[in-house]
């Protein structure tokens, strides 16, 4: 199987890599059109800001080949967010995959951005094979996915907002499953099953 991590200027992409590794899996870090193109599962991973990363896909022609690719794909955290239709991170328009627009956490009791482990709730899909109900997972953002049509689970921080979407072979995570322990590691296992 074939393995690629869209290398851009993405703050995760090692640990990524790593987690992989742990469950046996090898990927190939690559912003080649034609290595994207031809991977069987495509990882699409993010930490960092959405107007700097978009500008990024855009000069690097990246945009229409993510959104136009036709086998698995994951994005994980900004990767995810950049799926959407529009981020207030910088006023950014994304890919818009997803037809969701990210939006900032605003609250005075919260501490923004959430860090640390969080669950995940109402899962509906094959990427959370025995993955339990509450599961803790973690996280690191400021910025958010309101409750969506497409959401595959759920997550309270604030405000109930989706936690990881799917549309067609594109799925997302707001939280990272390379650092949420065995049950990330499962949600990997699970992504390169699909």
């Amino acid at each position: 199987m074939k393995i690629v991590i869209i290398k851009y200027n993405a703050g995760n992409i090692q640990s990524v890599d790593f987690a992989l590794q742990r469950i046996g899996a090898e990927a190939i870090v690559t912003d080649d059109v034609a290595e994207i193109q031809s991977a069987d599962k495509v990882i699409f991973p993010g930490v960092g800001e959405a107007s700097s990363a978009m500008k990024y896909l855009n000069d690097a022609g990246l945009t229409s080949i993510i959104k136009n690719l036709s086998q698995p794909v994951l994005g994980i955290c900004l990767g995810m967010q950049l799926m959407c239709k529009s981020s207030e991170e910088g006023n950014t328009n994304c890919l818009g995959i997803f037809d969701d627009s990210v939006l900032k956490f605003a609250s005075k009791e919260f501490k923004v951005p959430q860090v640390g482990w969080n669950t995940i709730t109402n899962m509906k899909s094959d990427l959370f094979n025995k993955v339990k109900e509450n599961e803790y997972m973690y996280f690191v953002h400021s910025y958010y996915v309101p409750a969506s049509e497409s959401a595959i689970a759920n997550t309270n921080y604030t405000i109930d907002y989706s936690s990881a979407l799917r549309k067609d072979n594109f799925y997302g995570v707001q939280f990272h499953p390379e650092k949420s322990s065995k049950a990330g590691e499962q949600i990997l296992r699970n992504f390169l099953e699909l």
